[in-house]
């Protein structure tokens, strides 16, 4: 008679299939959620660097001049003459205080004063310069 407890045992296994597709799906969340924790200020610029740059934590609005000079706010282009207007009006709507610039390292001093004038003459603004912290300790 062959009875079930006669048969040989089949040694135990580990399916690792199942536990390699859980892996990757929590993977993959957290890549894709690490994406959105990465703050960003305005458009990619390359920044100059500055030792006594200090770290603000209050909310601003960013005005961001490219390498070809165009200016931004936010990330939409904007002209010089409509950026004191719309400036005030985000500013009103947002209870926004400070404007940091944001300016690529290739613009020309000139085109810098001309937007930092045209946003010094909105009262009650506190500007801040934006620059790389990469280089300092």
């Amino acid at each position: 008679m062959n009875f079930p407890d006669d048969d040989p045992e089949i040694p135990p296994q580990i399916n690792i299939v199942s536990a390699i597709d859980v892996i990757l799906a929590i993977l993959t969340f957290f890549v894709i959620s690490s994406l959105y924790l990465t703050q960003t200020e305005g458009l990619s610029v390359n920044l100059p660097s500055a030792e006594t740059a200090e770290s603000q934590q209050k909310t601003r609005l960013v005005v961001t001049i490219t390498e070809d000079s165009t200016v931004f706010l936010g990330e939409e282009a904007i002209a010089l003459s409509q950026l004191q207007t719309r400036v005030r009006q985000r500013m009103e709507n947002e209870n926004i205080s400070i404007v940091a610039v944001n300016a690529d390292t290739a613009v020309s001093h000139g085109r810098f004063i001309e937007v930092l004038d045209e946003l010094r003459q909105i009262q009650g603004i506190q500007l801040a310069v934006l620059t790389d912290d990469r280089d300092r300790p």
